[in-house]
């Protein structure tokens, strides 16, 4: 628990965003108690037999990967002699747990139809406070994440490259300080000038982000729309880049993007469509059979 405080003083928590701050509150909470010189294998194997009750080998591997951060602060910034190892030993050991570690990719992606149905919804109630339309179509052009999108500003846009600053993008080391120069391709560019001439130089979408959320899973609910989240918008988005032939470099400048392997789900769905259009293209009706030509 000292040691936790002292992560907090320095401002590593805040660096880190709300999920590795909440994952060091349930650290605090599991192992506070323990004394560094105690924390070892036996303690870890204890936290994991609780913590499985509850998590999956992905979360436990998270839980894990941010206390061994935190045992390496400890030893390489504040000079403690800390068992750095054990934390890595013990997220090792989830295999031989029968845990998978790896997240499913989700390939979801709303159809035309679901986001028709979803607008009127939302269009049939004048009260609703924040601009879900708008929010939705947004992201479905512009590939951004939900939290991306509430901290636009327009004093963040560069009209000459119809381009805006992302900043403090997601990034697996470097999220602080990463701002990346985006392109705002077809409507992407259209909402935000209109954004602009409303907001100024403010919030381009100013409302929150986990409000939004909420009111996006309620409507798909509502709707009977099984298994649809706000993110699946970026996948739809990316997907449709690809559809319209741009080519990898540009959609990574737009999506943020850094590893091949994470394109594998949109080259998939992007296949699918080449494969299903080939097949109709190469398999026309027959044709009647020609009139025999005259005697």
């Amino acid at each position: 628990a000292d040691l936790l405080h002292a992560y907090d003083q320095a401002g590593m928590v805040d660096k880190s965003g709300r999920t590795k701050a909440a994952t060091l509150l349930m650290l605090r909470r599991e192992l506070g108690d323990v004394k560094l010189r105690d924390l070892g294998a036996i303690q870890l194997r204890d936290f994991i037999d609780r913590r499985q009750k509850t998590a999956g080998g992905v979360t436990l591997a998270a839980d894990l990967s941010y206390l061994g951060g935190l045992l390496k602060w400890a030893r390489h910034v504040r000079h403690l002699d800390v068992n750095v190892q054990a934390a890595l030993d013990a997220r090792a050991g989830l295999a031989f747990r029968g845990l998978s570690t790896r997240s499913k990719e989700r390939d979801r992606i709303p159809t035309a139809d679901e986001l028709d149905r979803l607008n009127k919804h939302w269009q049939a109630k004048p009260r609703q406070k924040i601009d879900m339309p708008l929010l939705v179509g947004f992201a479905a052009a512009s590939a951004m994440r939900q939290g991306e999108i509430c901290r636009l500003t327009g004093a963040d846009v560069v009209v000459a490259e119809r381009a805006i600053w992302i900043r403090d993008r997601k990034h697996p080391t470097d999220k602080v300080g990463n701002d990346q120069l985006v392109p705002l391709l077809g409507d992407a560019w259209s909402i935000v000038q209109e954004r602009m001439a409303e907001c100024g130089e403010g919030f381009l979408f100013p409302w929150s982000e986990k409000s939004a959320s909420t009111a996006f899973t309620r409507a798909a609910k509502a709707l009977g729309i099984e298994d649809l989240h706000f993110h699946d918008l970026r996948h739809h988005a990316i997907t449709n880049l690809f559809r319209a032939g741009l080519s990898i470099e540009l959609v990574a400048l737009v999506s943020g993007h850094r590893d091949w392997k994470q394109w594998r789900r949109y080259t998939e769905l992007v296949t699918q469509d080449e494969h299903a259009s080939y097949k109709s293209a190469a398999s026309p009706p027959l044709a009647a059979p020609a009139p025999a030509a005259a005697a």
